[in-house]
């Protein structure tokens, strides 16, 4: 068993899987193959090496979704409005976290570039700026995900409505934010259609 540290420890990270997937026109994104294994599992996988507290939001008919992540020690967390946008994920995930949490990394589950290493990095920045957001850009410093929020944030998350996310929460505090680079386009690279999952494992072959 993997062993945490205890600022690790007092870290949870929310993976958001809620989305529907609606220009893969049938497909589902977060079932994509991604080095053998489904991409929301992969993703999973990766936050569950590196933390002890894992909450998956899910919609509350998935399945499908549900299935991959058998066997591991994340909870799943049912987001039933989760179809009026990734506020009301963020807002269900935020209300399930233990009170002893620090901070909460939010990280989309549509993204088949991050690894376990991106995720130490940003909780090792953590453990040294524990009052900071944390945003990770790319390489060449365009901003993406995941994005870190401390504990004294949680209230304004647990607010939040519709369908863009926490912009407001890192526009009113942009003065709190560090700036967290992750190797190449780890950060940004999220695939929506058909033909850009084509077009990167075309260009990234395994």
């Amino acid at each position: 068993m993997t062993k945490h540290s205890s600022t690790e420890s007092s870290l949870a990270i929310l993976l958001l899987a809620a989305g529907a997937s609606s220009r893969m026109r049938g497909g589902d994104k977060l079932l994509e193959d991604v080095d053998g294994v489904p991409l929301l599992r992969k993703l999973a996988g990766h936050a569950c090496a590196v933390c002890d507290t894992v909450l998956v939001c899910l919609r509350d008919f998935d399945e499908a979704r549900r299935s991959v992540l058998s066997g591991m020690h994340s909870q799943q967390v049912v987001v039933p409005d989760a179809t009026n946008g990734m506020a009301h994920s963020l807002r269900a995930g935020i209300a399930q976290l233990p009170e002893h949490i620090s901070g909460v990394m939010v990280v989309p589950a549509d993204m088949p570039e991050l690894s376990e290493q991106d995720l130490r990095t940003m909780i090792a920045v953590h453990e040294a700026l524990p009052n900071a957001i944390l945003r990770a850009t790319s390489a060449d410093s365009q901003p993406g995900h995941p994005v870190l929020f401390p504990s004294n944030l949680f209230g304004e998350l647990r607010a939040l409505s519709g369908d863009v996310g926490a912009r407001g929460v890192l526009k009113r505090h942009a003065d709190a934010v560090r700036l967290i680079a992750l190797p190449e386009r780890h950060a940004l690279t999220d695939l929506d259609t058909p033909e850009a999952w084509q077009a990167w494992r075309q260009a990234c072959p395994k």
